[in-house]
């Protein structure tokens, strides 16, 4: 009590400069303790505010750094520059960026179906040379492309695990990846299990850098009236969809879209996913 009247009192031999202050309220209430027990309470008021601020400091950092609640391996994906060759030299702008992918297009390329896994490369050189020199694009569209031996080629520059701006679905462009399948997948034609079941797995770990279930549905906006929908508008759209969810193609072809659920199962179970969802992702920024 003696501490606490020695907190409470002016100290002897200072003058008052100025109108009087009323004592702090909680000097005046820890006045009333008992000694020990006033001494306790500041010490864990003190405490208590430096856990508050400690704790909401963490919170912050969990809220900026938590990685992605559910997530799937990285498949092996062979570099583009195992397939562009000779066409490396060619100047081309630097990649755009967004900032995260909400959502994956699978495609198909529309090109034979009969080729030995081996001349994969080759192939995506010639999509390549085409969409680059007859179309004039800056790069090939598809961020990446799968054979039918399911194995995954990086297509467009930027770096695989980033959010590149693509140039695959008229309209939805940004804040998704495109994905396309080597062949010609029409009604009838039997689609690869490998080349299905690397679809899945490549889906699975680019949404979930996201966390997004690829099981769900996504708002995106479109930026192009050559879409199904007119600039600016907002369609709701599958995570895992077709080109012709976004745009007016036959594209990937009707045995490739029968299969599409069955990828969004496999993806969401590689992604740890084992409930129902019937859930709407807002992919807008």
């Amino acid at each position: 009590m003696r501490a606490i009247r020695q907190v409470l009192r002016r100290p002897r031999g200072t003058r008052r400069r100025g109108p009087a202050r009323s004592p702090d309220p909680l000097l005046f209430l820890l006045g009333c303790l008992p000694g020990l027990t006033a001494v306790l309470a500041l010490a864990l008021c003190a405490e208590g505010v430096g856990d508050a601020a400690t704790d909401a400091r963490s919170v912050h950092a969990a809220g900026v750094r938590a990685a992605p609640a559910h997530t799937a391996a990285r498949p092996r994906i062979v570099p583009r520059t195992a397939w562009l060759a000779d066409l490396a030299h060619r100047a081309q702008p630097p990649p755009r960026y967004d900032d995260k992918v909400v959502a994956v297009f699978v495609h198909h390329t529309d090109s034979p179906n009969g080729y030995d896994c081996a001349d994969a490369p080759r192939i995506i050189r010639s999509l390549y040379a085409g969409q680059t020199g007859h179309r004039a694009w800056d790069d090939i569209g598809y961020h990446f492309l799968v054979d039918r031996c399911g194995t995954v080629y990086e297509g467009r520059a930027g770096g695989v695990d980033r959010a590149v701006t693509g140039a695959h679905t008229q309209g939805f462009n940004h804040r998704t990846a495109g994905i396309a399948a080597l062949g010609t997948f029409t009604a009838g034609v039997p689609v690869p299990q490998p080349m299905v079941d690397a679809i899945a797995a490549l889906a699975a770990w680019k949404l979930g850098l996201a966390d997004v279930d690829p099981r769900t549905t996504v708002r995106l906006t479109s930026s192009n009236s050559h879409s199904r929908y007119a600039a600016g508008a907002t369609a709701t759209l599958p995570t895992l969809a077709g080109h012709n969810d976004g745009y007016m193609t036959s594209c990937p072809g009707a045995a490739l879209s029968a299969r599409l659920p069955e990828i969004r199962r496999t993806a969401a179970r590689l992604q740890g996913r084992t409930w129902a969802t019937g859930m709407t992702f807002t992919g807008m920024p």
